[in-house]
């Protein structure tokens, strides 16, 4: 079977047998017993263990797997079935562990659609959750800044609190091809922030139009939760960026509660590829 990747070292298309992939020009990819292939060439890794960490991997799949994010992935489901047709090509940039990805998969095929989805990652740790998600996908370790794919292949590309990639981004999309891309809207977590800091503040909100795309629609996403154990409170915690930067008296504050009640806040930003 042709896979939706190309071979990161000379760009050839990469044929996907039961445990390997390989191009025309011998060079070869092992799957992993997972599912995910290894595609990340040392000269674009920035560490030796680049990415979320086991912890942090953990932690996500942990949180998103019970739901709490779920207006986000049914607004993603709803938007990207309005945008798609009968078989679109999907990549999901910055895949995490998987949970949005997949459960976009199984939306397009519980409406009758035949997707061909791929994933890609910087973390070999967080793969590893994605692949046991939804073997109907195609998974691999990659950069998002060098993505193993055809030049204008994708109909829709999903970019969710990942690194912004924009020449690759508007190189593997369709002209016509339709790019999403999610970040926290002001008051996001704004309850967890006020336990972590003295004196926290709401992200900024901005509309910035990007060469080579068409802006299409800012949809808005806004929910309470509430996390009724500690374990929940720090798995989302721990994937957060407030994780790395936050004072020890703001952890410690955070590490005392029982239960959390927050707002959930995302603006979903879609552009149309010119």
């Amino acid at each position: 079977m042709t896979s939706l990747f190309r071979c990161p070292v000379c760009g050839a298309p990469l044929d996907r047998e039961e445990r390997i992939c390989r191009c025309p020009n011998r060079h070869s990819y092992d799957i992993a017993r997972e599912g995910y292939t290894y595609l990340l060439p040392p000269n674009q890794k920035h560490s030796a263990a680049p990415g979320d960490d086991r912890g942090m991997a953990a932690a996500r799949r942990d949180f998103l797997s019970k739901g709490y994010y779920a207006p986000l992935l049914n607004t993603l489901c709803c938007q990207i079935l309005s945008l798609s047709g009968d078989f679109p090509v999907i990549w999901d940039v910055g895949c995490g562990e998987g949970y949005y990805t997949a459960g976009i998969y199984q939306a397009l095929t519980a409406a009758g659609r035949s997707p061909r989805m791929a994933g890609t990652d910087i973390s070999k740790s967080i793969l590893r959750y994605a692949a046991r998600r939804e073997r109907g996908i195609e998974w691999a370790v990659a950069s998002s800044y060098h993505l193993p794919a055809a030049d204008e292949t994708a109909d829709v590309l999903l970019d969710c609190f990942s690194p912004l990639a924009l020449e690759e981004f508007r190189r593997v999309l369709k002209p016509g091809g339709y790019f999403l891309y999610v970040v926290p809207g002001p008051d996001h977590l704004w309850e967890l922030k006020q336990i972590l800091y003295d004196r926290p503040y709401p992200n900024e909100e901005k509309e910035t139009p990007y060469e080579g795309f068409s802006y299409r629609s800012i949809v808005p996403v806004e929910d309470v939760i509430t996390l009724p154990c500690q374990a929940d409170i720090h798995a989302l915690f721990q994937m957060t960026p407030y994780y790395w930067k936050t004072p020890r008296a703001g952890a410690e504050r955070l590490a005392a509660r029982d239960s959390l009640t927050a707002r959930i806040s995302f603006r979903i930003h879609v552009f149309q590829k010119l």
